[in-house]
């Protein structure tokens, strides 16, 4: 009967084969640190890139919730081991790779929820005002058509106002109207009032 007291005898094939199970665990462990470390990372620095862009555009409510987020990450995750990247290569490899992440991450985020609002100016030849016009009456979007001159020919000068989001489909609608022959230049827009089918 076994007692506790007694001492279990390891052969050397038996003691190679623990300490070779402790060597893969302590791998497996630092591997799952690093990848905590870059995770965390790359949703801090994330939800830092969009709630910067959300100050710039006024949105203080969304603004204030991603930044307590952010905080919440840092509080449990990072600043539990900062301390340590100093002294160990792949945990400040993981941790600048997930910022780097980060950053790429967040931009493409805000680039495909599209904040905020935009002005269009779009330079249309006589040939295709009818075109434009029409399409973006029909479409309930608000205008204003100037004349112009270019360097060859008569021109025609659309303004719009738009949120931000609707502003690659309609651009490729007209230059799709237009042949490719429209000069367009997009802006971002802080305030305004205002305005006919101007949609927030």
């Amino acid at each position: 009967m076994w007692r506790k007291d007694d001492k279990v005898m390891l052969t050397n094939e038996e003691m190679l084969a623990v300490q070779e199970a402790i060597q893969y665990i302590e791998i497996f462990k630092q591997i799952m640190i690093c990848l905590l470390i870059c995770g965390a990372k790359i949703l801090e620095i994330s939800i830092q890139s969009v709630k910067t862009v959300c100050m710039v555009k006024g949105q203080k409510l969304v603004s204030a919730i991603l930044g307590f987020i952010e905080c919440m990450v840092w509080g449990l995750v990072v600043s539990s081991v900062i301390t340590t990247l100093s002294e160990d290569f792949t945990l400040l490899f993981s941790y600048c790779l997930g910022y780097a992440l980060g950053l790429y991450l967040g931009s493409i985020i805000e680039s495909k929820i599209a904040l905020g609002t935009s002005s269009v100016q779009i330079m249309v030849s006589k040939e295709h005002i009818d075109a434009v016009e029409g399409y973006l009456k029909e479409n309930n979007h608000g205008f204003t058509i100037l004349d112009g001159r270019g360097s060859k020919e008569a021109m025609f000068v659309v303004i719009m106002v738009l949120p931000r989001k609707e502003v690659k489909a309609i651009m490729s609608e007209i230059r799709t109207l237009c042949n490719n022959k429209v000069f367009m230049v997009t802006s971002e827009v802080s305030k305004y009032t205002g305005g006919y089918g101007v949609r927030k």
